[in-house]
């Protein structure tokens, strides 16, 4: 299998390229600030699913459809370009509701994780990412290529649920200290709102 030395430079890059501000982190931390730091951890998971489906996808050799196929990479983009455009659609219509930022607020557990699973699926960028990643740190000399995948796969999961997990609990606790405030809760939204859309104009415009 794949030496230690290999594991650990791939572990530490992965670190690295979860603390690198992206549509991922930015997502949790809006979420996390906004709705809680359980909440931020919903999301994470919910990503880190879609991480797993984005690791066999690799494995299986159906990512490298996304880099061939014109066709199928903008239907994807399109279609998690919409998604975040919903999303941006629900915050700026969202009303105060006097929760304590921070806190948490009455987006239910399995809600919140779909939409972790749905913002990391829809993005085409990461089957291509890891379709070019992964394989840099595989040897088919040191055995089953599929199975190395999944083992570096998963210890970017692992880098992943750390980074973002620490993001979520800092975020949590800012949003705590806004206090209960529903001024401060509608500017939250609309900033929310904002990033979301931010995102859908970047995937749009975004090429193979």
């Amino acid at each position: 299998m794949i030496s230690s030395t290999t594991l650990i430079t791939f572990f530490i890059t992965s670190l690295v390229l979860g603390m690198t501000p992206g549509p991922d982190n930015i997502f949790v931390l809006t979420q996390s600030a906004l709705r809680g730091r359980l909440a931020g951890i919903l999301v994470t998971l919910g990503l880190c699913t879609g991480l797993v489906v984005h690791t066999l996808a690799v494995s299986f050799g159906v990512a490298a459809i996304f880099q061939t196929s014109a066709l199928a990479f903008n239907v994807l983009k399109f279609a998690g370009a919409a998604y975040l455009l919903y999303l941006a659609w629900q915050a700026f219509r969202a009303t105060a509701t006097g929760f304590q930022l921070g806190a948490g607020s009455g987006a239910d557990a399995w809600q919140l994780y779909r939409r972790g699973i749905v913002m990391n699926i829809t993005n085409p960028k990461v089957s291509i990412f890891f379709l070019a990643f992964l394989p840099q740190f595989a040897d088919p000399a040191q055995g089953s290529l599929p199975a190395q995948i999944m083992l570096l796969g998963g210890l970017f999961i692992l880098a992943t649920l750390l980074v973002f997990g620490g993001i979520a609990l800092l975020a949590g606790m800012l949003g705590r200290r806004l206090g209960q405030s529903a001024p401060v809760e509608r500017a939250m939204n609309r900033i929310a709102g904002t990033v979301f859309a931010a995102l859908a104009l970047k995937l749009m415009t975004t090429d193979r």
